[in-house]
């Protein structure tokens, strides 16, 4: 039986990183080593738990049986170390330097981050935000620490991830002041025109839509779908302002959520109604990795960007 002496704990760095990576050359490259050291470390973390870890196959690198039962208790104790090293002084926005990578959807970087980026030169001038598409980002990449917040629509989320609500949005209809059924905005007439439909841009790469798959179309299609009805859509798009110009043409109709149409409530080209049926509110969320849960710079973003999305104003919920 080896006893805590015998054994020397940067190995459980270098098998966590293994095992997220499964590839000794990427992990290699995330600790700064050169490969013939990660190679070294692995056949040592082999001889420590008398196992062969991770072992090649046709898909790579793929751990064993014992590897995947250490991964989460590995994981649990290099979280315990990092929140014992953390620093006893608070972190000093005004001073800090760094990167903030955020995946964020068109939605919210249109309507919060306006505000964040107004705040953050007064209170945080060196922070730099780097905001990427969710189609540039999966899941692994925040589970392994890469980007450091997601903040999006989910439907599914790992459980791993911490979460937080950060605000909830009703919907409203976007259209042109000339469109010819405003003076009769009715389920009935709604359904009759045409529509543009906006992505709600999962995690990862997409694919093409199916316009006959109502229950992945999103919140308004599957709630007219629940009313026996089924809208007529001429244009999908993936972005929230290119949908928003599309509808100053007096033919066709934006379904988006609220508070994104009010960003729109100054233009005289387009006028903001509300939709004619119920759709079921949105939830806006953030979330991170556990990794970085107790990080004390990560945590002063978490909360800046958290307190600020619930100052901002809500909406009226219908206009006229």
């Amino acid at each position: 039986m080896k006893n805590l002496n015998q054994i020397d704990l940067n190995l459980l760095v270098y098998l966590e990183v293994l095992l997220r990576e499964r590839n000794v050359t990427q992990a290699a490259n995330q600790l700064g080593l050169s490969q013939p050291a990660m190679s070294n470390g692995l056949r040592r973390l082999r001889a420590l738990f008398d196992d062969p870890l991770l072992v090649r196959t046709s898909e790579g690198m793929t751990p064993t049986e014992r590897a995947l039962e250490l991964e989460p208790l590995v994981k649990e104790i290099l979280l315990g170390v990092d929140r014992a090293m953390q620093p006893t002084t608070e972190f000093a926005p005004g001073e800090a330097q760094m990167v903030v990578r955020i995946m964020a959807s068109d939605y919210a970087e249109s309507t919060l981050f306006p505000a964040v980026l107004n705040q953050l030169r007064e209170h945080a001038p060196g922070i730099t935000l780097d905001i990427m598409n969710p189609s540039d980002v999966s899941f692994l990449d925040v589970e392994r620490g890469k980007v450091d917040l997601v903040i999006n629509r989910f439907d599914q989320m790992p459980q791993s991830f911490h979460q937080i609500t950060l605000w909830q949005d009703s919907f409203s209809c976007l259209l042109s002041p000339d469109n010819p059924i405003l003076g009769d905005f009715s389920l009935r007439s709604y359904l009759g025109a045409d529509h543009i439909w906006v992505s709600k841009t999962g995690m990862g790469g997409g694919v093409g839509v199916d316009p006959s798959d109502v229950q992945r179309l999103g919140r308004g299609d599957a709630a007219l779908a629940d009313l026996g009805e089924k809208r007529r859509i001429r244009v999908f798009t993936r972005h929230y302002q290119a949908a928003m110009t599309l509808a100053e043409q007096n033919d066709l109709i934006v379904t988006l959520p609220t508070r994104a149409t009010w960003l729109k409530r100054d233009n005289p080209r387009v006028v903001v109604r509300p939709v004619p049926f119920d759709i079921p509110p949105l939830e806006l969320k953030m979330a991170w990795s556990p990794l970085l849960h107790n990080n004390a710079p990560h945590r002063w973003v978490r909360q800046f960007i958290t307190a600020i999305a619930r100052s901002l104003d809500a909406p009226p919920q219908h206009t006229a």
